[in-house]
């Protein structure tokens, strides 16, 4: 523990010293009030009405250490075991990838695709903390849902973030490497696959390097070796009219990955997905009644 954290003597000298000891991070100030709340349970009201309380040495202690975890790199979701995403809290642990909202663009899109007065199955590829699928469900509420991934500690995780969203009675989660253990048609496959070239890990962020499971980030020399092998398969388990709404990293990838759908589902309505800074992020492929593989 620093000597100004030890010294301080309300929770906003607290908050204050423990900002300074995370100068390496880009939001310093906010990662410690967040690390605050979660030592004292509280809101950011509660927060600041308990600015110049006294800040006993357990909660020092607590929060010290909490501190000292997030300067080694760790994420803050990591820490907390939760993330929000679409609005609702996730569980988050280190056998799933920490929601970001970039990729809410991913549930706009999908959800576009369909009517949501009507029936609708959808299935998540790569599922991981089920954020993609739980935010579906939620906005289509006649719609159903299978999630698969590869790590059984990640469909343990998703499974139990659709029990705590009352989600559990439209969503399914089993263990599966893609399409392995997957039967019927779609209206939706929505898909976060692993995009990022095995090498760019070195000039990645520590808090994702070191610390986000390397199954969810790393695929092959461009980053496509996943979708390749998704591609080759899906417009199999898509039924007609159905959506395959995908994420991806930068428009040199958007450009590959529309030609796969172009080769591997004929006929295709391709739309590029922006997120809020306008930036690509995902692609949308649209099944044509009529036409075959």
């Amino acid at each position: 523990m620093s000597a100004n954290l030890q010294n301080a003597t309300t929770i906003e000298a607290m908050i204050r010293a423990g900002a300074d000891m995370l100068s390496a991070s880009q939001s310093p100030r906010l990662d410690a009030r967040v690390l605050a709340k979660f030592t004292l349970g509280c809101d950011d009201a509660a927060l600041i009405a308990r600015a110049r309380d006294a800040a006993d040495s357990a909660a020092k202690e607590r929060f010290g250490n909490l501190i000292l975890r997030r300067a080694s790199g760790e994420p803050i979701a990591y820490i907390t075991g939760e993330k929000e995403f679409w609005g609702m809290p996730f569980r988050v642990t280190r056998d799933v990838l920490i929601p970001r909202g970039d990729s809410e663009c991913l549930v706009e899109a999908a959800r576009d695709h369909v009517d949501a007065r009507a029936p609708a199955r959808i299935l998540d590829l790569g599922t991981g903390s089920g954020c993609l699928l739980c935010a579906l469900l939620s906005e289509l509420p006649q719609a159903s849902g299978l999630g698969v991934d590869v790590s059984p500690g990640a469909v343990a995780v998703a499974r139990e973030n659709a029990a705590t969203l009352g989600l559990s009675a439209r969503a399914d989660f089993v263990v599966s490497n893609w399409f392995e253990n997957v039967n019927g048609e779609f209206d939706i496959i929505i898909a976060n696959a692993p995009y990022i070239p095995d090498g760019d890990r070195p000039g990645l962020i520590v808090d994702v390097s070191d610390y986000e499971p390397s199954l969810a980030l790393f695929a092959g020399g461009d980053g496509l070796d996943a979708y390749r092998r998704i591609f080759e398969a899906v417009s199999g388990y898509l039924a007609q009219s159905g959506a395959f709404v995908l994420e991806y990293g930068d428009p040199v990838q958007g450009r590959e990955l529309r030609a796969m759908a172009a080769a591997n589902i004929p006929g295709a309505e391709l739309s590029v997905i922006r997120d809020l800074a306008a930036r690509e992020r995902g692609l949308a492929v649209r099944k044509q009644p009529g036409k075959r593989d």
